[in-house]
C-alpha cells in the first residue's frame, strides 16, 4: 500500500507525519522501524499518525509512535509539528485566526487550538507568516510531575525548592564512567537530568575525546543507554545532560525508544524546571539543544510553556506492508 506523508522536524528532532484522518491505518513495530531507518526507510526520530479528536474541545489527536515502534504519551516537538500540520494541511478550522497588530505589520498572526495526546489535551498558539504557513509554536506542556510514584522512579523525596515543594532532586547512580546525580521529572514522560560544572570526575572512556572533556563530546548514547534502563526506573526514562551557561542552559538528551536526538521538548522543559528547582537558572530559559533553541517559561500558575519552530523538510509517498 503507498501513503503520502510529510517529514518534518522541530529543531532537528524529526518525524514522518501521516495523514490518518479519514481512514484507520495502523503499524505495528516492524513498518515503524522500517519507515525511521535512515538506512533502508524515511529516516526519523518517530512517526506521527494525525488523527481525528477523540473528544470534543480538541482539534486533533496525536498518535506518537517512537523509532522503536513503542507508544508515546507525550513529544513536545512532535507536538508542534502537529499543530502546523492541522493548520497547513486545513484539518483544524482556521476561523480563530488571529490577525497580526495593524500597528505592527510585520508581528505574526496567531491560532489557537488543542492537540488531544496520550499525555492529556495540549494548548498551542500557531504563530503564521505572511504565505499563510505555521513557522513557530508555543505549547502549554501543564505542570510538571514531581512524585516519585508518578514519574515513575524508584526512589523518595531527597530535596526541597524555595517554595517548600519536595522532589528527587539527588538521585546518585554509579556508572561505569562515575557517578551521576539525577533531578527526576516528569511531563506525561520520565525524565532524569544530570547538570555539570565540571568533567573531571569522569572516567575518560565516556567521553569521545577523552583529551578534550566537555558536553559536546560526552558519549551520550552509550552513556544514556546505561540509564535509560536502570531498574530505578521502571518505565525507562529519557536521560538529559545539562551545562548552564550565560545564554541558556546547554542540552543533550537519549530518548527512550530512539538514542539521542538533536532535540527534546519534553526533556527541554524537564531541564529547565530542574535547573529552576536547583536555583541554577531562571524559571525563564533558553534551552540550547543540538539542533537549536527552545524557549522555555515556568510560568506562576505552574504550568510550562515551550516556545520553538516547526519545519517541512519534503513531502514524499511510501509504500508499506497492507
Amino acid at each position: 500500500m503507498e501513503i503520502d506523508f510529510i517529514k518534518m522536524n522541530g529543531c532537528g528532532n524529526d518525524f514522518v507525519m501521516i495523514d490518518n484522518w479519514e481512514r484507520d491505518l495502523h503499524l505495528n513495530a516492524d513498518t515503524v522501524r522500517h519507515l525511521c531507518d535512515r538506512h533502508f526507510g524515511i529516516g526519523a526520530d518517530g512517526v506521527i499518525l494525525v488523527e481525528k479528536p477523540l473528544h470534543e474541545g480538541c482539534d486533533g489527536f496525536m498518535n506518537y509512535i517512537n523509532a522503536d515502534g513503542t507508544y508515546a504519551q507525550m513529544c513536545g516537538n512532535g507536538v508542534r509539528c502537529f499543530a502546523k500540520y492541522l493548520l497547513d494541511q486545513g484539518l483544524a478550522a482556521r476561523s480563530n485566526i488571529e490577525a497580526a497588530d495593524a500597528l505592527a505589520p510585520l508581528s505574526p498572526a496567531s491560532a489557537k487550538l488543542i492537540a488531544g495526546t496520550r499525555a492529556g489535551e495540549k494548548p498551542l498558539e500557531c504563530f503564521i507568516d505572511a504565505s499563510g504557513e505555521v513557522f513557530e509554536v508555543t505549547v502549554n506542556m501543564g505542570s510538571p510531575i514531581l512524585d516519585p510514584a508518578l514519574i515513575p522512579v524508584s526512589s523518595s523525596f531527597d530535596s526541597t525548592a524555595e517554595n517548600g515543594r519536595q522532589y528527587v532532586g539527588n538521585l546518585s547512580l554509579v556508572s561505569p564512567w562515575g557517578t551521576f546525580a539525577f533531578c527526576c521529572v516528569s511531563f506525561g514522560n520520565p525524565h532524569a537530568v544530570a547538570f555539570f560544572d565540571t568533567w573531571e570526575g569522569l572516567s575518560d572512556k565516556a567521553f569521545i575525546d577523552p583529551a578534550d572533556k566537555r558536553l559536546e563530546t560526552l558519549n551520550v548514547d552509550m552513556v544514556g543507554e546505561f540509564f535509560e534502563s536502570h531498574h530505578l526506573f521502571p518505565e525507562k526514562a529519557n536521560i538529559e545532560f545539562a551545562v548552564v551557561e550565560e545564554d541558556g542552559i546547554h542540552m543533550r538528551v537519549f530518548e527512550r525508544g530512539c538514542r539521542e536526538t538533536l532535540a527534546c521538548g519534553t526533556g527541554a522543559c524537564a531541564t529547565l524546571v530542574a535547573a529552576a528547582l536547583k536555583q541554577l537558572s531562571p524559571h525563564e530559559n533558553d534551552v540550547v539543544l543540538s539542533g537549536g533553541r527552545l524557549h522555555i517559561e515556568w510560568k506562576p500558575d505552574a504550568s510550562v510553556d515551550m516556545t520553538g519552530p516547526a519545519v517541512v523538510n519534503y513531502r514524499g509517498v511510501v509504500e508499506i506492508p497492507d
